[in-house]
């Protein structure tokens, strides 16, 4: 009876007559409990769950299965090396019985892509020192080596121009300039230089002095094309300042100072923490 009533009430039969409503359908009154809980419903929003943010760990180093692994480094010397007033020092070793080596690199023209996963796989401390004007080109590069690995930025001048034998004026332009540069690329002032190709003179110490820089750095190993080349016998020891560069060969270079100094018995260490 009602689907006929709700089809001439559509107009589906053409009766003239006026559909009678259709009746609705039961309604049942909630008891006082359930209406207190429909409106508390209403008014509480359901709990939702905040996803916590996530970080993605950055991809470790192709070559890290070939990174040697060593033991914690020594704690900071309570004393470090002292250095005399006056003219900057030049070092090539850092006297000190703990069984530490350092590592630095130097330039930077050379921006090689495993090197920032390299380091931080290899975790150990490292010492960059950049040429400034080169460190301009691009110091995102050097500051994420520094922020994800700890290393340290120090100056190696402005054009890596050779300053034995320069005058006083001119020394002081690529000296106090890299120190310049790179503290307003950086945010901090370097305390060491090397001069390029480690040639310096007194000059070179007495200016490095005035612009703030407490050593001249040399070294005692060299890394070229993957071999670490010895000044003095054929093993690395305790102090010793290892050298190499940002270059193409990066890789094989890092690898083998990290060997060297693993065969020697040592441990990689913070030069900085020493001086």
């Amino acid at each position: 009876m009602v689907a006929s009533l709700w089809t001439a009430g559509c107009g589906g039969s053409g009766s003239t007559s006026a559909p009678e409503p259709l009746l609705p359908a039961r309604v049942t009154v909630p008891d006082a409990a359930s209406q207190a809980e429909a409106q508390a419903r209403a008014v509480t929003p359901a709990a939702t769950t905040v996803p916590l943010p996530t970080t993605t760990a950055p991809p470790p180093s192709p070559h890290a299965d070939r990174i040697p692994t060593f033991a914690a480094p020594p704690s900071p010397p309570a004393r470090k090396v002292a250095l005399a007033a006056g003219p900057a020092a030049h070092l090539s070793r850092i006297a000190t019985a703990d069984p530490v080596a350092f590592i630095t690199i130097d330039d930077g023209y050379v921006r090689h892509p495993d090197a920032l996963a390299l380091i931080r796989d290899s975790q150990v401390p490292v010492s960059l020192f950049l040429i400034s004007s080169v460190a301009a080109q691009d110091p995102k590069y050097f500051s994420d080596i520094r922020e994800q690995t700890g290393a340290v930025i120090q100056a190696h001048s402005v054009t890596h121009a050779r300053l034995r034998g320069q005058s006083h004026e001119a020394q002081r332009r690529e000296i106090c300039g890299s120190a310049d540069q790179l503290q307003q690329l950086f945010g901090t002032r370097p305390t060491l230089f090397r001069a390029p190709g480690g040639l310096q003179d007194a000059t070179t110490r007495q200016v490095a002095a005035e612009c703030g820089m407490r050593a001249v750095m040399f070294w005692k190993e060299a890394v070229n094309d993957g071999r670490v080349q010895f000044q003095e016998g054929n093993r690395i020891q305790p102090g010793d300042v290892i050298l190499m560069h940002f270059r193409s060969t990066f890789v094989e270079d890092y690898l083998a100072a990290l060997r060297a100094i693993k065969d020697a018995g040592l441990t990689p260490a913070r030069l900085e923490d020493y001086l």
